[in-house]
């Protein structure tokens, strides 16, 4: 049985298999730091929560026109080489500050959706692109679903949005957890991240024609042996995907990364939860690989 209440402004959730929070007010969006909880081990997440979303950029870089307070910073150990530009602001997590809502009580699971339009665009941009974020926890497994769905008020060439994926990891020398899965690299223990290093140093992903990974899966392995992972179930939607060290091991994922037309949406399934091992992993992989979309009515989710 699927359990749901408010608490201030968090909505809990407590399923058969675990315990989970999502902040309406404050550092928004995704599943709140630490709430994400294995009822069978006790395991929690490592970072500032799962499924978190940022803002909307592209490739490129700013000029001598786009305002001061408006320039993607670039070139260093935090952003690496890599040139971007910002399309829309503000960061949805930690400045808008508080999410409209809407929670669906469904048979054997809960839905909670939230949305936002960002108020700030780079020139020539406008304003007003409408993000919306549909998280799905079914009732029997240690898993949860997220969609989330961007519909562009600009015509873009590159559009992508940033988010965490599952979520960054937080750590003194490696101490917290033992080592990061990543599908299309392989495994890399806790002691790669003792220094800083830049996104594009080590272990970037960026798609290429020919070259997108059969899975898309990014995970780490706590101290006590289970894995956090997180899966994005149409793996031709992540464009780049870093995995560095900056403090934390930081864990971002863009999505999109094509032509979109003002009034057009892109969008992306992602499954994040709780393993025994990397087998399992690819076992959930491969029961709903090359979903979309993810729709909910009162009787039933369903993937697309």
């Amino acid at each position: 049985m699927v359990r749901v209440w408010r608490d201030g402004t968090v909505v809990r959730i407590e399923t058969e298999k675990y315990f989970a929070a999502v902040q309406t007010e404050g550092y928004v969006s995704g599943v709140m730091a630490g709430s994400f909880v294995d009822k069978a081990t006790g395991s929690k997440d490592l970072g500032f929560g799962l499924v978190i979303v940022d803002f909307l950029l592209e490739p490129g870089t700013d000029d001598e026109s786009t305002p001061e307070h408006l320039r993607y910073s670039w070139g260093d150990k935090i952003h690496g080489n890599i040139p971007k530009r910002f399309v829309e602001l503000p960061q949805i997590c930690t400045q808008a500050k508080k999410l409209p809502f809407e929670i669906f009580e469904g048979k054997n699971f809960v839905a909670v959706k939230q949305w936002f339009n960002w108020t700030i665009a780079r020139p020539p941009y406008k304003p007003g692109s409408r993000w919306e974020q549909l998280l799905v926890f079914p009732d029997g497994v240690r898993w949860f679903l997220a969609y989330d769905k961007v519909t562009s008020v600009n015509t873009v060439d590159c559009l992508l949005l940033r988010m965490d994926m599952p979520g960054h990891i937080r750590h003194q020398g490696g101490d917290s957890f033992r080592q990061v899965y990543l599908s299309y690299h392989g495994f890399i223990p806790a002691s790669a991240f003792i220094e800083d290093f830049a996104p594009d140093e080590r272990f970037l992903y960026r798609r290429e024609d020919g070259k997108v990974p059969e899975k898309f899966i990014r995970a780490y392995q706590l101290r006590n042996g289970v894995w956090l992972a997180g899966m994005t179930l149409h793996p031709p939607a992540v464009y780049e995907a870093w995995c560095h060290q900056r403090g934390y091991v930081c864990l971002i994922q863009e999505i999109g990364g094509w032509k979109v037309q003002a009034g057009e949406s892109f969008g992306a399934v992602h499954l994040v939860g709780y393993f025994d091992d990397v087998d399992e992993m690819e076992r959930v992989f491969d029961t709903f690989k090359g979903a979309r979309e993810l729709q909910v009515s009162a009787n039933e989710w369903k993937l697309m």
